[in-house]
């Protein structure tokens, strides 16, 4: 029968070794050890969190993961559910937060953590849109357009309204790749551009078209692509 965490040696237990060194001195399955907190049968929480791991393929995987998916888990209850979607919830906002705070522009790092937190995963193309002030402040974060698991269909007059609605002086675009492969596509590029074209007459710039694959996104600005 496994030993409980609970009767692991005081600096071995993954909690008390998060609190006193921090969470780069634990590995994925002890960070979701903690979050879930206790195992199943003869199981402690960190040898669920292996298995889990192992079932998703990943932190990301297990996290993204649809609610229905995770009741079907052996031993992963609606506490241990709550827990792990609450961490994930937590991680937007705090990613939410940086942008809001400065020029989201200069800080590509923590927009590419926010789409990565907002799309990676998703089953079906989403197309959205981070609306930006003079200063390159988020104003706003919206999903335009939802579509299939290989495409979603945009409407450049509603792009248009929105960030006319916004009173935006900056937009950045960003959509996902349910396959997981971030490279633009000829229809990608073509859309931004047209996109580009007509925002230029209402003096808003594009800066970036991000897409998010798994694991990876590509921005076409720094490809030369806008």
């Amino acid at each position: 029968m496994e030993i409980p965490i609970s009767e692991w040696p005081a600096g071995e237990r993954p909690r008390d070794r998060l609190l006193a060194t921090g969470s780069d001195a634990l590995t994925d399955a002890e960070l979701i050890a903690v979050c879930i907190r206790t195992g199943g049968k003869q199981q402690s929480a960190l040898d669920l969190a292996r298995r889990l791991l192992q079932e998703f393929g990943s932190v990301q995987g297990l996290l993204d993961a649809p609610v229905s998916r995770l009741r079907a888990c052996r031993d992963l209850g609606p506490a241990k559910i709550a827990g792990m979607k609450a961490v994930l919830g937590l991680a937007e906002r705090y990613a939410r937060a940086q942008l809001v705070a400065g020029d989201v522009f200069t800080e590509s790092s923590a927009v590419l953590g926010f789409l990565r937190h907002q799309l990676a995963g998703v089953e079906r193309e989403v197309f959205a849109c981070l609306f930006l002030d003079t200063r390159h402040r988020l104003i706003s974060f919206e999903k335009l357009f939802l579509g299939s698991v290989d495409r979603a269909n945009v409407y450049p007059r509603e792009v248009l309204k929105r960030a006319l609605a916004h009173n935006a002086a900056a937009v950045i675009f960003a959509h996902n790749h349910p396959s997981g492969v971030a490279e633009p596509s000829i229809s990608d590029i073509k859309l931004t551009q047209e996109l580009s074209s007509l925002l230029r007459q209402i003096d808003v710039r594009v800066l970036d078209h991000i897409v998010v694959g798994r694991g990876r996104e590509v921005s076409m600005a720094e490809r030369g692509l806008l």
